[in-house]
């Protein structure tokens, strides 16, 4: 009967894993449909990431789902063949399918030190540091970036990384957030529940690389580390902010 047991036990672990397989390889099918054909992806400034060595991608986060950790992770892969590492949310993780693909694909467990041993190992790790709260902007406010969380700074500091800034154009209008509800928040243990479409709009996206900011070489002090911290990550937001607001006027419609 142990027996049995076990050999029942194995089976159910390997269609377990099928599916899963199954199931990543259909998420990945989707997402090169959305990047291509519905989101009519356009990308430039491929040029300004590192070919070899460390680097902090630092993008404004938008639209009510995020769908745009995926999408950068897509273009990095596609464009490039380096991973891009990306700290994710413990909540990512907790969905059977995306949580392991995004795994698969580089994402990274969220911690303090934002992905140091990546920096430290010359590879790529990828931030949006307005968090949650840039998903979280009402749409008369997209595109106009939260504060950002100074954290991917420290670590560019320590790791002696250049910071590459990112604008996504396009995700606030494909799922724009109307409203949200805190009750289905609390319900599924989410940061917020948004109001937003069914199903992403076709809106035209535009990703655009910046020139990278160099770090700067690490001061001595602690003092004087979490002010040259502070100022990178001033100049990063001004960077990303200004890339968005002139990619922006490169669409005639959002929709076209």
């Amino acid at each position: 009967m142990t027996d049995v047991i076990e050999v029942a036990g194995a089976e159910l672990r390997n269609v377990q894993r099928l599916l899963g397989d199954a199931g990543e390889d259909a998420w990945d099918r989707f997402l090169d449909w959305l990047v291509d054909d519905w989101f009519r992806l356009e990308v430039a400034g491929v040029e300004n990431i590192p070919a070899e060595g460390p680097a902090v991608v630092v993008a404004n986060h938008s639209g009510a789902w995020g769908l745009d950790g995926f999408v950068l992770q897509k273009v990095f892969s596609r464009s490039l063949r380096r991973p891009l590492h990306v700290p994710a949310a413990p909540l990512v993780f907790r969905f059977p399918v995306l949580g392991s693909y995004a795994r698969k694909k580089g994402a990274i467990p969220l911690e303090p030190t934002l992905g140091m041993e990546h920096l430290t190992a010359g590879e790529l790790v990828g931030v949006f540091p307005e968090g949650v709260s840039g998903l979280e902007k009402p749409f008369r406010k997209r595109y106009q970036l939260r504060p950002f969380s100074h954290g991917f700074a420290v670590t560019a500091v320590r790791a002696g990384a250049p910071v590459v800034p990112v604008s996504v154009i396009g995700a606030e209008e494909a799922c724009p957030r109307i409203g949200q509800i805190p009750a289905l928040a609390r319900l599924f243990g989410l940061p917020y529940f948004p109001i937003t479409t069914v199903f992403p709009l076709p809106a035209k996206w535009l990703v655009t690389i910046g020139e990278p900011i160099p770090a700067p070489p690490r001061p001595e002090s602690y003092a004087a580390r979490a002010a040259a911290a502070r100022l990178l990550c001033a100049e990063s937001h001004a960077a990303v902010q200004a890339l968005v607001d002139r990619e922006r006027r490169r669409r005639d419609t959002p929709f076209w």
